[in-house]
């Protein structure tokens, strides 16, 4: 396993996460982020790259765009071990994103109010952060991916434990935990609409 290099933290809640930044930080990882948890960061006095500034794109539709473009992906899917892609990649400036620290927008949460309205609902369906979970996890082998920040301090061990790295097995379990996440996502928006469906059918 090769050495973490470079992550993008991107999340809701914030549990944790000063402590597990300036851990990575202070191992020499390069940290990558957008909005809340970019100035977050900032402010716990985190070195900090916006995703805006390592895309070349800034952030659009009220930030419904910020992570989906080949500098992210393409950084998060290159097969390390592959020539070709690593070759791919170079050619069009882009490094490779070694870990993904992301959980969801609060889905669950905002249609759990009294009050919430279909619009509020909508706009609380994350699409960026279950793409990059998904590329990370595609690619465990090279790229760590965390969803739960109870993992955070068992990362961080075997980080300092291995130089830097992740074992194979810790990177795989990760990957298992975020396709149960994702799922468990995507089923509570499925029963939602399904739900907003009969509602508006009676």
């Amino acid at each position: 396993m090769a050495k973490i290099k470079r992550a993008i933290l991107s999340v809701s809640n914030k549990k944790g996460l000063l402590e597990f930044a300036k851990e990575l930080s202070a191992m020499g990882v390069e940290i990558l982020s957008t909005g809340g948890t970019a100035r977050a960061l900032r402010e716990g006095g985190i070195p900090v790259k916006d995703v805006s500034e390592h895309t070349g794109f800034p952030e659009m539709l009220d930030g419904r765009v910020k992570t989906l473009h080949p500098k992210i992906h393409g950084g998060l899917l290159s097969r390390r071990k592959n020539p070709k892609d690593m070759e791919e990649i170079e050619k069009h400036g882009i490094v490779p994103i070694d870990m993904v620290v992301v959980n969801l927008y609060p889905f669950e949460e905002t249609i759990a109010k009294p009050d919430v309205t279909f619009e509020d609902a909508i706009e609380n369906i994350d699409i960026g952060g279950p793409t990059m979970l998904r590329s990370a996890s595609k690619n465990f082998q090279d790229v760590a991916v965390i969803v739960d920040p109870a993992d955070y301090a068992p990362v961080i061990k075997e980080m300092k434990e291995r130089n830097g790295e992740l074992a194979y097995k810790r990177k795989l379990e990760l990957a298992k935990k975020v396709f149960g996440h994702t799922s468990r996502y995507d089923a509570l928006i499925t029963e939602y609409l399904a739900k907003v469906i009969r509602e508006g059918s009676e």
